[in-house]
């Protein structure tokens, strides 16, 4: 089969009401993006709780519709623009070439290095460095390959601090794939535990541990408290994102060991101090590093 991808420059205004037009008149498939990508005037758009835009748009966003080579391109996109009663606007045409998609997607994730000497590998790969830490991992539905920053300063943080401190357990609270709780294991960190609300992430993260042979537990958060009570742990990491962390602090601080520590990402620079914050009355947090926008917070468990 072969497709066709519409492309459309339009004001923010119009990018939401155009794209579920444009689905209603015939698209297989509508996404947005910034027209301006890769100029000065690009605009970062975050998802962040409390950072949401108002409208999932840019000031010159482009629609890119994929549809069937041989339907009525004009006629998909004038019947949209009837719909929103805006002008048709114009736009162009561009083939899209027949591809061996796994082959492509494959080709797009190669092996990822991060702090010293992790590797994260995915199956259709060799690893590089056969003596490194090594992580054999897939992208999937559940979060963390390790290429986004807010994953890898944890990584850093555990690759340090692990061998380090010697903690003899650890709780990863927001696991989703499983990576930092596997890392910690492979690290030497005995007691392993990872928590999730998703019951996909668990899933996801069974499936790598077993994989990666690493013995670690993972558990929905009613699950947890039944299976572990009231138990404490020598480090805690929790990647989420700011607004679940800064409410999760009770909980999060109730599960750190006396002197214990607690490592946070999932946070942008510019929310770093309303996290430290929110923790400061249980433990004292301090930027332990930054990436791209992204920090890291970490402190030990007053004891």
């Amino acid at each position: 089969m072969s497709w066709t991808e519409i492309v459309i420059e339009v004001p923010l205004t119009d990018a939401e009401s155009l794209s579920d037009a444009l689905m209603a008149a015939g698209a297989l498939s509508v996404s947005v993006e910034d027209a301006d990508l890769g100029t000065p005037s690009e605009q970062p758009l975050f998802g962040e709780p409390g950072m949401e835009p108002k409208e999932a748009a840019w000031q010159r966003s482009r629609v890119v519709v994929l549809a069937d080579v041989d339907v009525d391109h004009a006629a998909i996109v004038s019947a949209a623009a009837e719909a929103c009663g805006v002008p048709v606007p114009p736009y162009s045409l561009r083939p899209v070439a027949a591809q061996d998609w796994v082959r492509l997607t494959q080709s797009q994730f190669d092996p990822i290095h991060i702090g010293k000497s992790i590797w994260v590998v995915p199956s259709w790969h060799d690893a590089p460095d056969a003596d490194a830490l090594i992580l054999e991992l897939d992208p999937g539905l559940a979060f963390g390959t390790g290429s986004h920053p807010t994953t890898r300063l944890c990584m850093e943080w555990l690759e340090i601090n692990v061998p380090a401190q010697q903690p003899q357990s650890l709780l990863d609270y927001g696991c989703g794939s499983g990576i930092l709780a596997m890392v910690a294991k492979k690290l030497g960190c005995p007691t392993v535990i990872g928590v999730d609300i998703d019951p996909h992430a668990i899933d996801a993260a069974r499936y790598n541990s077993e994989r990666n042979h690493c013995s670690a537990d993972y558990y929905l958060p009613e699950d947890f408290s039944a299976h572990t009570g009231i138990q404490v742990f020598d480090a805690v990491v929790a990647n989420i994102l700011s607004g679940p962390l800064k409410l999760m602090a009770p909980m999060l601080c109730n599960r750190i060991a006396p002197g214990g520590s607690l490592t946070l990402s999932g946070v942008l620079a510019t929310q770093a101090d309303d996290v430290i914050a929110a923790y400061a009355q249980w433990i004292s947090l301090t930027v332990w590093a930054e990436h791209d926008g992204w920090v890291a917070l970490s402190g030990k468990l007053r004891a």
